[in-house]
């Protein structure tokens, strides 16, 4: 029996595709090894978003050969969105890659593993349109208290700085039927906790249904039983409506929190980026949804030195980081990618003042991220675990995603496990985390 170490790189997407490429494996023979130095097979499946994201995969890839010239390592596979966007490219540059697969062809693996077992190189890259069938086995990981929900595959929108499109191809909702049906499987596997992604959640159905039906995905999905938690990631503002707010406030399930990618507030480099969102829109959304929802935790991302940016317009994004409406926020410098419409535009902004640029509006948001963590200081909250370091337990708030958000470190005399919820007292408040104990 092969042993197959599965390496995942990039958003939580690619983390669902690598749970079915793990259940594909082992529903046909093969078995899952955590440790890619011990594996027969590795498969890496690669992220190509950004230039950081890019290299990232090959300098694992190049790793993991040293397994193939030194381990145990019989067959290397590359799959995901930089084998799409260079397949070719990297079979002819890097002979010890076996296998490559694109985003649409790795529910062909177990094909592609066999027939280079028998000795041939296999290049597999489809249409990025083509549909992936529904019903494939999901063989999670360590982590079960909480996973990831797939709504919609490929982007729409185009923005000029992103190549998903044509790695990931056009928005494609799936059926609301095959969500809750995977929500259940999730449940079932003591997922406590359901995060709803897709490269625009409140996109969902328009393609499928003819208008927008992400409220009534999520009714349908709190009416799950055992579920405690439902996240919503990647929401576009212009998809952010009245009746999703009112149906977030109603459902005692979903979380009050939004993760809206903004990308900039400055009109001339919004419409520059292709963004449908003016920067009066954008505040005001922000603004209305702060006031729906009291309570409600806001996330976003920023772009800076994207081609054209004055310091006119990096003001612009710094004065609204400054009126303290995001709760989390993540600032990105422009990646300049080839086959973007960005890529050729004119007054490139030199990557050390993109720097200096993400430097001042980190620092910027972590006097925020302190200030807003020590008006919670005294305050009790409820907590999901998610495992034990030394004598503290982590874990996080319905304000905190998994990867990316603040955690919350804490004691308790009784023993927990991950996936337990606990009402903890926030005792000191640092930058991104807070330190408390479990109330008795």
């Amino acid at each position: 029996m092969a042993k197959v170490a599965v390496v995942t790189l990039g958003c939580p997407k690619n983390q669902v595709d690598s749970e079915i490429i793990k259940g594909l494996l082992c529903e046909n023979g093969y078995k899952e090894e955590a440790e890619p130095s011990l594996a027969d097979i590795i498969v890496v499946n690669t992220c190509g978003f950004i230039e950081d994201a890019k290299q990232e995969s090959i300098d694992t890839l190049f790793q993991m050969i040293e397994y193939k010239k030194k381990g145990n390592c019989r067959l290397l596979v590359a799959t995901g969105c930089l084998s799409q966007r260079y397949g070719k490219e990297l079979m002819k540059e890097i002979p010890e890659i076996d296998v490559m697969l694109g985003t649409t062809s790795f529910p062909d693996i177990v094909k592609s593993i066999n027939h280079s077992l028998q000795g041939k190189r296999e290049l597999k890259i489809q249409s990025p349109d083509i549909g992936i069938s529904e019903g494939m086995p999901r063989r999670r990981g360590e982590i079960l208290h909480y996973g990831y929900l797939r709504i919609a595959e490929g982007c729409d929108n185009h923005c000029s700085y992103c190549i998903i499109p044509k790695l990931r191809g056009g928005y494609r909702s799936r059926r609301e039927e095959d969500i809750v049906d995977e929500a259940g499987f999730l449940v079932s596997g003591n997922a406590k906790e359901i995060i709803l992604i897709a490269q625009d959640t409140t996109g969902y159905g328009r393609d499928l249904y003819g208008e927008r039906r992400l409220p009534l995905l999520l009714s349908r999905l709190c009416g799950i039983e055992k579920l405690e938690w439902l996240r919503l990631l990647y929401c576009y503002p212009e998809g952010i409506t009245k009746e999703l707010l009112d149906t977030i406030k109603q459902q005692d399930k979903i979380c009050n929190y939004l993760d809206i990618p903004i990308q900039h507030v400055s009109d001339k480099v919004l419409k520059l980026m292709n963004r449908r969102t003016s920067a009066l829109e954008m505040e005001r959304l922000l603004a209305q949804a702060k006031e729906h929802i009291p309570q409600l935790v806001l996330r976003s991302t920023i772009i800076v030195g994207f081609p054209g940016e004055s310091r006119e317009d990096f003001e612009k994004v710094l004065a609204l980081v400054r009126k303290g409406y995001f709760d989390r926020l993540g600032v990105f410098t422009y990646s300049r990618e080839e086959d973007t419409p960005a890529f050729n535009m004119k007054n490139q902004v030199s990557s050390q003042l993109a720097a200096e640029r993400k430097e001042i509006l980190m620092l910027e948001q972590q006097k925020i991220s302190l200030r807003k963590n020590h008006s919670k200081v005294g305050r009790e909250f409820r907590v999901i675990v998610d495992g034990q370091d030394n004598n503290l337990y982590c874990g996080r708030t319905y304000g905190d995603a998994p990867d990316i958000d603040n955690t919350v470190l804490f004691t308790s005399d009784a023993r927990l496990n991950k996936g337990d919820f606990v009402m903890v007292r926030m005792e000191h408040g640092l930058e991104y985390d807070l330190i408390g104990s479990v109330v008795e």
